[in-house]
């Protein structure tokens, strides 16, 4: 092994402990790690730039931008609040519908705000009905990330996992390209939550809730789960529907989405467009556009994206590949493919989102040119499991708000989350071979 090579494993190694260890931010590890490799000459700065430049990175802080502006003009408030009306009118039923439309929405808008706003909506109006908030309240955080496998824009793993792939020489995907599989991962999520999910809390017991603000504090902190997603302090605030504000930015979001399908440019152009333009339009302010950037998240990608390119340029990751895809070269593709999502989910619930997405994207690439299939089924799989982690409260940032708020106990998380995790593996596999053919 050459110097880099040695130097570039270490980092990799003491990354992933430090992860693990969970006692530092995840974006202050990633960065880190990304000097190391900087200041012994692993990487160079040129290529440190281009990671700060990437495609996934200009699309989230556009769409934060855009998500931002639309929150700032009550546009999600009110429609939590229309929710919250209609669950008063329909009991029950209506809470598990406005769990449903929170999953929806996290298809398009990140998931913080939209958990941060609906679940102490949700845990009030259970509470008013005589109704356990523990039934509601994990199901929610489910929902919203079954919901933001559901596109491309879903979740920050989805675009970096495109955007790594595109590096690798695969083609893009589209925005709605990986629907059809999410869909039926949603769906067949959603069924159990619905069906099963209360029947197992309802055996656990219940324990006292706890106010908003303890979930907020514990989401900010301590590394990984505070840095994962972003602070979600910024959300918090109750802001009243200001209808100019709310439909420009409304229209501007669906013409980046639109734009973007139709391929007229690419996503991270069509968003950075629209949320230059919101600012140019007044809807929202380039300071309250700072506000929304989330840099935490960018950072912990940006970070990733320097230790992903050091893989690549120092031969470490093709060696590594090689060795582990020539054990694999005589399965057939479906079962690569089950054992590839395995690993992906297993590492999503110790790691970063954006940690498995550099570590498992060229590894997929690999292992679909070493058995002579398309890549593209591996990719969707590592996108679906890079998101999938529903095992315990602290692989994603929602679960750690809802864990406080409603009273939950580690081994909830693993009572309902392994179950989920397996039935969405089963139908990951099912789906992905039939709309993204070997």
């Amino acid at each position: 092994m050459s110097v880099d090579q040695v130097i570039t494993l270490l980092v990799l190694v003491a990354v992933v402990a430090a992860l693990i260890w969970d006692k530092i931010r995840a974006d202050v590890v990633a960065l880190t790690g990304a000097a190391v490799l900087l200041i012994t000459g692993a990487v160079r700065p040129v290529e440190v730039q281009g990671a700060f430049a990437s495609p996934a990175i200009i699309a989230l802080a556009s769409l934060f931008v855009i998500a931002y502006a639309m929150e700032l003009s009550g546009l999600l408030d009110s429609a939590i609040r229309r929710g919250v009306d209609l669950c008063r009118r329909i009991g029950g039923v209506g809470i598990w519908l406005l769990v449903g439309l929170c999953g929806g929405a996290s298809a398009f808008l990140n998931n913080t705000p939209i958990v941060v706003l609906s679940a102490p909506v949700i845990r009030d109006v259970a509470n008013a009905m005589k109704l356990s908030p523990k039934r509601f309240l994990m199901p929610l955080s489910y929902a919203a990330v079954l919901g933001g496998c559901c596109t491309l824009l879903g979740t920050s793993t989805n675009l970096l996992v495109n955007d790594m792939a595109t590096v690798a020489g695969q083609p893009r995907f589209g925005i709605f390209e990986i629907t059809p599989v999410g869909l039926i991962v949603a769906a067949t999520g959603g069924l159990y939550l619905l069906l099963v999910s209360g029947r197992l809390l309802d055996r656990a017991g219940k324990n006292a809730s706890v106010p908003m603000q303890a979930a907020l504090d514990e989401a900010d902190e301590p590394g990984l789960a505070g840095a994962q997603l972003g602070s979600s302090r910024a959300f918090a605030e109750g802001r009243p529907l200001r209808p100019g504000p709310a439909i420009v930015s409304a229209l501007v979001f669906v013409s980046v989405i639109l734009f973007a399908s139709f391929d007229v440019a690419p996503i991270a152009a069509c968003a950075f467009a629209g949320a230059v333009l919101l600012i140019l339009l007044r809807v929202i302010t380039a300071d309250e556009a700072y506000q929304g950037l989330r840099p935490d998240i960018l950072m912990l990608i940006a970070g990733m994206v320097v230790l992903g390119i050091a893989l690549e340029e120092t031969g470490l990751a093709s060696a590594a590949t090689g060795a582990i895809v020539d054990s694999l070269d005589s399965l057939h593709p479906l079962l690569a493919l089950i054992l590839l999502y395995g690993a992906t989910l297993f590492l999503t619930e110790l790691l970063s989102n954006a940690t498995v997405a550099v570590l498992i994207t060229p590894l997929a690439v690999a292992l679909a040119e070493t058995l002579g299939v398309s890549p593209r089924p591996f990719l969707v799989a590592v996108m679906i499991a890079g998101s999938a982690a529903f095992a315990t409260p602290f692989g994603y940032q929602t679960n750690v708000l809802v864990y406080q708020m409603g009273g939950y106990s580690y081994m909830d998380f693993v009572r309902v989350g392994l179950p989920l995790n397996l039935i969405t593996w089963i139908a990951a596999v099912a789906a992905i071979p039939f709309y993204f053919p070997f």
